[in-house]
């Protein structure tokens, strides 16, 4: 069994040069949207209906956002507005990972190569992170970059 190599980014403090030549030049193939939102004014050239045309002009890669992979608003918006620990959302999220067994939304050859994108600057405290980290768990030899 080959190593799956899964990467995530997050769009935030990154102009549009950066994240498009930071995709090409890492070969992803496939970017999965794990937000909950991705239609925000916010997000600025990562909003879903622009993104998806950037990837496919730019780069060539695939878009698929997946719902499943998103916290709920509840999770999320209780960390946001500090109403929960970073650790009690890390909990929170983790169970739901697992009640919804999100290792069988996609296989690993679907996985390889692909991208996991959230608006967070880093994967430290970002559900990309949690979420890559729960396939590794599951689903086995997966080698995990975050861009």
């Amino acid at each position: 069994m080959n190593k799956v190599k899964l990467y995530t980014i997050g769009f935030t403090k990154k102009n549009a040069e950066k994240f498009f030549t930071t995709l090409k030049s890492n070969k992803i193939t496939k970017l999965i949207d794990i937000r909950l939102n991705n239609v925000s004014q916010l997000a600025g050239f990562a909003k879903r209906d622009d993104l998806i045309f950037f990837l496919k002009e730019i780069c060539q890669i695939n878009y698929k956002h997946i719902l499943g992979f998103a916290p709920t608003e509840e999770i999320l918006n209780g960390y946001k507005k500090q109403e929960i620990t970073w650790e009690s959302y890390v909990s929170r999220f983790s169970n739901l990972l697992e009640e919804r067994k999100i290792e069988n939304i996609l296989t690993r050859n679907e996985l390889d190569n692909a991208c996991l994108l959230c608006s967070e600057s880093t994967a430290e405290q970002c559900h990309r992170r949690l979420v890559a980290e729960y396939l590794k768990k599951k689903l086995g030899d997966i080698e995990i970059r975050h861009l």
